[in-house]
């Protein structure tokens, strides 16, 4: 922890952007308008993206500081979003620190060698700080290319990132991760606390690189019962998220299918994003109603007509209303079909809209 501590206090001074609408929201306060981003906003759904990342790996592409700088600025520069959220990928710290992953195409992330027993953790390699270069390397491109635009840091939770070390890859059941969990809580706790840990470095170097925000993605927690996650996860989720405090800067966390754990996951955040499978206003009632709420339009509602799309936007803008601040997302990342120009008008269109 003292290295941790030592690279916080030599990082590069953090833009002034009290007033920047999303950074407003995330803390509670009144923006001067709804602010509005999206998740994958940076990605194949660009086609000026498809062509910059045209013969270049995903991974390749995350550890690349100036072409992950263009591609994290391409959405604000089209869309006219209100942050920019670092393009990487939840592997990336994985990778990093020297374990076997790739993203195959049409796949996911593959893991080379699967993880499910105590010898396997014990020889699990650790994320350092210096393996982090590349990524903090674009994170200060990216503060003199963003201008006041907030850019958020992000990385993927312990339990994800133990689903596919366990799985080997992506799961519809997760059937090997939850038999671990269960008949070796021993060596399941001492994965996720080695993956904290080396999701603590990869988010705290981010925050020393001089990002405005953090989000924890927790993609796969919605498999789990409550009691569960709060057993198996909370813990270690909140080993990464609790320490980040310090910080000053907001920690949003994120999971699909998450509606019944938003009581659990709300003590451990600042902010908390929502899906669409559940309302804003039962989310903010769930996580206590003290919370700043992220989200949630149906990434599949862009493919209907521009009345449904508007009367949806302006739905789920009243339900935000709720809530203590109100940041305007999808309820999960823009699909890769999705068309560029009715993205943009959703943006459009909510920074119309009246905020609490």
């Amino acid at each position: 922890m003292a290295a941790l501590t030592e690279l916080e206090h030599t990082g590069a001074a953090r833009r002034e952007l009290d007033s920047a609408p999303f950074l407003v929201a995330a803390r509670g306060g009144r923006p001067s308008r709804l602010p509005v981003w999206f998740m994958r906003q940076a990605g194949r759904s660009l086609p000026e993206y498809r062509a910059l990342r045209a013969g270049t790996g995903m991974i390749q592409a995350c550890l690349d500081p100036e072409l992950t700088c263009e591609i994290t600025v391409q959405p604000v520069r089209r869309h006219g979003v209100d942050a920019a959220i670092l393009f990487s990928d939840i592997v990336v710290p994985l990778y990093l620190s020297g374990i076997g992953v790739d993203i195959v195409a049409g796949v996911g992330p593959v893991v080379a060698r699967p993880v499910r027993t105590a010898a396997d953790v014990e020889a699990l390699p650790t994320l350092h700080p210096e393996q982090v270069t590349p990524v903090t390397d674009a994170i200060r491109l990216l503060l003199g290319a963003l201008g006041e635009t907030p850019l958020i840091g992000f990385a993927g939770a312990p339990f994800t990132l133990a689903s596919y070390l366990v799985e080997g890859g992506p799961s519809r059941n997760h059937e090997k991760t939850k038999a671990l969990m269960h008949s070796a809580p021993e060596v399941w706790h001492a994965l996720l606390a080695r993956l904290a840990e080396s999701t603590s470095v990869f988010l705290r170097a981010q925050i020393a690189a001089g990002v405005d925000a953090v989000q924890l993605f927790d993609s796969w927690a919605g498999a789990l019962s409550e009691r569960d996650y709060r057993s198996y996860v909370a813990p270690h989720s909140a080993a990464v998220l609790g320490p980040l405090a310090a910080a000053g800067i907001p920690r949003i966390h994120f999971g699909v299918g998450t509606g019944e754990l938003l009581g659990a996951m709300s003590e451990v955040t600042d902010v908390i994003g929502v899906d669409w499978r559940i309302p804003l206003d039962e989310a903010a009632r769930r996580a206590g109603g003290t919370h700043p709420v992220q989200g949630n339009l149906d990434p599949a509602v862009l493919f209907a007509d521009a009345a449904s799309i508007e009367a949806e936007v302006r739905r789920i803008a009243g339900e935000g209303r709720s809530a203590p601040g109100h940041v305007f997302n999808l309820g999960h990342g823009v699909l890769p079909e999705t068309d560029p120009d009715v993205v943009t008008r959703v943006v459009d269109l909510v920074h119309t809209l009246p905020v609490r």
